[in-house]
């Protein structure tokens, strides 16, 4: 079955340790996207805002060296812009590239690179990471959850639905969300989130959020990291991600929300656990078993592609 995973770290480890794109040891390549059938790959310029100099010159070499690894392989694989784009790489049997920013420090305050990014292919942003920026706070400790977005927050919202580039907010604190909810024209995303009522880690999604999330158009990529996958109480970051834990997710959020919010956003290559499904080309291990518990495989499509083509064609055209 086709997919479309929201999110991977991939691009990262790609420029720090000088691995290729078509064949590597990471848990995404051009080789295990076919293998796994992926109709687009998001590919997430992450960015740990304390490590480096300059966030936004970072996140430019990192978007140098992925469009270069593009190109070296654009038999296999093109940069899409928006949903059209996909359908013309679909028809030539090519996988679809995404281009995302994890980090809204790229930004550096300075609100016009939100143009100059989306010129260039950029086509989400997560507004925040793991740190406070001049858009906002994140949700990685609980005590940020009643900080909102900032002044540039509001105001890059209302730039990139102007300009049409989807807003992710895994990162972004509670109110952060309640923010985004309120003033964002357009549908928006969690890219890499689960429940926080199978789960409770702040950056999971309560409820409340998920039905809100629905209600807007919005989805939620179904993250593999351990601890946002395992029981309340016991969070072992070191254990074995299982596909019975991913199910569990997928059936609560069904069922509160609907299936219209499900969607895939794995982060291979942005952690650490080991998980069942190993990488990208063994997605389908996810869809068996979702087929055993009794998901039809219609379903099963709109997690896997269907309603993220849905958001694509929504905000990116």
């Amino acid at each position: 079955m086709n997919f479309i995973d929201l999110h991977c770290d991939t691009a990262s480890l790609m420029l720090e340790n000088n691995q290729p794109l078509l064949q590597n040891n990471l848990q995404v390549d051009i080789k295990k996207l076919q293998k796994g059938d992926a109709l687009a790959q998001f590919f997430a310029i992450y960015i740990d805002k304390n490590r480096h100099k300059s966030s936004y010159d970072y996140s430019l070499k990192m978007i140098k060296n992925l469009k270069k690894e593009l190109l070296l392989n654009k038999e296999s694989i093109i940069l899409c812009r928006n949903s059209k784009d996909l359908k013309l790489a679909e028809k030539s049997k090519k996988i679809g590239a995404f281009l995302t920013i994890e980090e809204g420090d790229a930004l550096e305050g300075d609100l016009d690179r939100l143009y100059f990014f989306k010129d260039i292919g950029i086509s989400a942003i997560t507004l925040t990471w793991n740190y406070e920026n001049d858009l906002g706070y994140p949700n990685f400790e609980w005590k940020y959850q009643n900080r909102g977005l900032k002044r540039k927050g509001f105001e890059a919202v209302e730039i990139m639905n102007s300009i049409g580039m989807m807003i992710d907010v895994s990162h972004l604190s509670d109110k952060g969300f309640s923010d985004v909810l309120n003033h964002s024209k357009s549908p928006f995303l969690a890219t890499h989130s689960n429940s926080r009522f199978i789960t409770n880690h702040s950056r999971n999604l309560s409820d409340l959020m998920l039905k809100q999330l629905a209600n807007s158009g919005g989805v939620a990529g179904l993250a593999f990291s351990v601890n946002f996958l395992q029981d309340k109480d016991i969070i072992d970051s070191s254990k074995l991600a299982k596909i019975e834990d991913m199910v569990r997710h997928i059936k609560h959020i069904r069922n509160i929300a609907g299936i219209e919010v499900l969607a895939l956003g794995s982060d291979f290559d942005g952690i650490t656990n080991p998980v069942e499904i190993n990488n990208s080309s063994e997605m389908a291990k996810l869809s068996d078993a979702l087929l055993k518990n009794g998901f039809s495989y219609n379903d099963i499509e709109r997690i896997f592609f269907k309603n993220a083509l849905r958001i694509i064609k929504d905000v990116l055209g």
